[in-house]
């Protein structure tokens, strides 16, 4: 058995210098620079004191741009790509008409049911390929993961199992873990530190697939509108696919049951509107009268089973993504 070298350690404190001056007196990195010091703590080349000093340096200076482009490049580059090129057979793959839709899931519901495994079973059983991923457990909340166990459906602990989703017309779930460990490890620290880092940003915005999707990302604090907007309109993550930005529902990128938040549609760096925000839903069905998992995965299963269940919000959010998925996969197929 080889012996493999310790990874050689990154001198990371010319960069601390920069961001480490506080939220007024801090300057944000070139995106190379954001990239090869997000790559080094990615790779564990960053000590521990200086991984926690950057973690907390990020979480008060807050991310630009440029930042932000550079450490998703290098996390999407620490993980392997989704392809759907192995998974079905020519007929199934010939009969796709949609792009893939990538729903991160990272907060879980807190005070309303996660409706998040809803949205994600109405857009696969249409045949989109759905990719969720996410954490499996959250103290004090309950997760996607959660709500799926309870329905029944599996947790993908690789790329084939969530291939083998795709062709059966179910959403793949893959935890975080299994999908990009490396961003699994520093989105730990969170336990450690007490509070998030970018890699929490990170993981809401990152495309998975080696085409073009459609991305469902969300956002809690106005600041990361801006930011996010700026972001996704930039050429870079424009070739990357489209994204719906919303405000979250707790967090999660479905929309709120009870009243629909403002979508923007963020496609070929340019931005439009598709839903506008609404006080109170016209109309709101029946919800879930508790938000533990077995009770949501019962009142899921009647949803999918009657279709005036399903909360307008939500039933509008699936028809938007219907339309942009199959627009975007008509475009990319016409470019090939």
């Amino acid at each position: 058995m080889k012996n493999i070298p310790p990874a050689e350690p990154f001198p990371a404190a010319r960069f601390i210098k920069e961001i480490g001056r506080g939220k007024d007196g801090a300057r944000s990195l070139s995106r190379n620079d954001a990239h090869d010091l997000y790559a080094a703590m990615l790779d564990g080349r960053v000590s521990d004191l200086e991984l926690g000093g950057i973690l907390l340096a990020m979480r008060i200076k807050g991310e630009s741009v440029e930042e932000i482009a550079g450490f998703l490049e290098a996390a999407e580059a620490s993980f392997t790509q989704i392809s759907l090129a192995a998974d079905a057979d020519a007929n199934a793959a010939s009969a796709r008409q949609y792009a893939p839709v990538v729903i991160p899931s990272y907060n879980g519901a807190r005070h309303m049911a996660n409706l998040t495994p809803l949205l994600a079973m109405l857009l696969a059983r249409e045949g989109v390929p759905v990719l969720l991923h996410g954490v499996l457990t959250d103290p004090g909340r309950v997760t996607s993961a959660e709500v799926f166990q309870a329905l029944g459906q599996p947790i993908c602990s690789s790329i084939e199992h969530a291939q083998r989703c795709f062709a059966k017309h179910l959403p793949a779930f893959m935890p975080i873990d299994a999908l990009a460990p490396k961003m699994a490890r520093l989105l730990a620290m969170r336990r450690i530190l007490g509070v998030r880092n970018s890699t929490h940003t990170l993981v809401k915005i990152m495309q998975p697939f080696v085409i073009p999707a459609l991305r469902l990302s969300s956002y809690t604090h106005p600041e990361y509108l801006a930011m996010l907007t700026a972001y996704f309109t930039t050429t870079a993550a424009a070739e990357r696919g489209d994204v719906f930005l919303m405000r979250g529902t707790e967090g999660e990128t479905v929309a709120n049951a009870r009243k629909a938040q403002k979508i923007d549609w963020l496609h070929g760096g340019t931005q439009t509107t598709l839903v506008e925000k609404q006080n109170i839903a016209d109309e709101i069905p029946p919800l879930p009268e508790q938000r533990d998992a077995v009770t949501t995965a019962s009142w899921i299963q009647q949803a999918l089973a009657q279709k005036e269940l399903i909360p307008k919000p939500i039933a509008e959010q699936v028809e938007q993504c219907l339309r942009v998925s199959h627009a975007l996969y008509m475009q990319y197929n016409e470019s090939q």
